[in-house]
């Protein structure tokens, strides 16, 4: 007579329990958590399924995996994403923008309230434009990363009257992520032609 094969947690792999409902996915809240965050914290597949990747130091310096210094236009210090996740160089990962593709970034400065957790009206504005997109805060908590899909060749930083200050990207450069989405933007890469267009006129 065969036997069931043994039902496994989907985010640890461990052996369900044996009094698991038919239902269960996972062995335990802890387990199911984590893959509710892991799933929502997800980041496009436009991006780590590019060899672009670099780990960053403390300071924003781009490292190979092996901890080594990087450039944001030699390929040869870039990895997977996969490499670059597994790697324990510096403190966190960066992308690479390249000229391969039409991949751009728009980097909004000093935009998030770090006390109430709410937007400059500027840069909700700009959010707003920018649509169903990949939106994620920058390392230093207080900043946001518009991630999508223009023609810019050229980067430009675009000083506020404020003092704050927007930078568009899309070639020669590498951004820190940081896997922290804002709100409850997807995981896909919209096309920011109008929003750049906007931004530089």
């Amino acid at each position: 007579m065969p036997t069931t094969p043994a039902r496994t947690c989907e985010h640890c792999a461990a052996p369900l329990p044996l009094m698991a409902r038919q239902h269960a996915r996972f062995c335990d809240t802890r387990c199911r958590s984590k893959a509710h965050r892991a799933k929502n914290n997800a980041l496009p597949d436009e991006l780590t399924t590019r060899g672009r990747w670099v780990r960053r130091s403390a300071t924003k310096v781009p490292l190979t995996t092996g901890g080594m210094p990087a450039s944001s236009t030699d390929p040869r210090t870039w990895s997977t994403h996969k490499s670059a996740a597994a790697s324990t160089a510096g403190v966190g990962l960066g992308f690479v923008l390249s000229d391969e593709d039409d991949i751009v970034c728009i980097d909004l400065d000093h935009c998030i309230n770090t006390l109430t957790g709410r937007l400059a009206p500027w840069a909700a504005a700009i959010v707003r434009d920018a649509g169903t997109t990949y939106v994620e805060v920058s390392p230093s908590g207080d900043g946001l990363h518009i991630w999508g899909r223009a023609d810019v060749r050229q980067g430009r930083r675009i000083r506020r009257p404020d003092g704050t200050a927007v930078e568009i990207y899309g070639t020669g450069r590498y951004i820190a992520m940081t896997g922290r989405r804002h709100g409850a933007c997807p995981s896909i890469l919209a096309d920011l032609s109008a929003v750049v267009s906007k931004l530089t006129a």
